[in-house]
């Protein structure tokens, strides 16, 4: 199939330019919801079972996420590939760019405020925590680790 554009954006576009593809990627970066359930009940948006499940499939299909294998009667976990891992610069962005721009306040304005005054080298350790999470590599020497402290930012 040929793609519609050749333009990057477009293509980042394509598969990060609905709002609930970027909510789920937030939700299983920032609050470690890996099931179908958790991402489903955990989303302050109430994003709708049907548009949760089309969304799942695809980010899976864009290589963003990875399903795990769920016998009968188990839940399927998702993990972020290197892929997904690197949308956290993204999601940032928009963050930082909304704490100018948007009225917000609350523990997520709150989590993007420490974000961005910790600047790029927290992002890059965020996603060395998120690397170890979901990939399985050798969990960084942080103490504590900046998945923890960003959670402590929200309780």
């Amino acid at each position: 199939m040929e793609p519609p554009s050749s333009c990057p954006i477009n293509a980042a576009v394509e598969v990060l330019g609905d709002r609930w593809s970027l909510l789920v990627l937030r939700d299983v970066i920032f609050s470690d919801r890996r099931y179908f359930r958790a991402l489903l009940t955990g989303s302050p948006e109430r994003i709708a079972s049907n548009i949760l499940a089309d969304r799942l499939v695809r980010l899976v299909e864009a290589g963003l996420l990875s399903r795990g294998t769920a016998a009968r009667g188990q839940r399927a976990q998702y993990s972020l590939t290197e892929a997904g891992i690197q949308t956290l610069p993204i999601l940032d962005a928009l963050g930082n760019w909304s704490l100018t721009w948007r009225p917000a306040a609350g523990e997520l304005h709150a989590r993007q405020q420490f974000m961005h005054d910790q600047g790029p080298p927290f992002i890059e350790a965020l996603m060395n925590d998120l690397r170890a999470r979901h990939l399985g590599t050798p969990a960084p020497d942080d103490d504590p680790s900046a998945f923890e402290r960003l959670n402590d930012v929200i309780g």
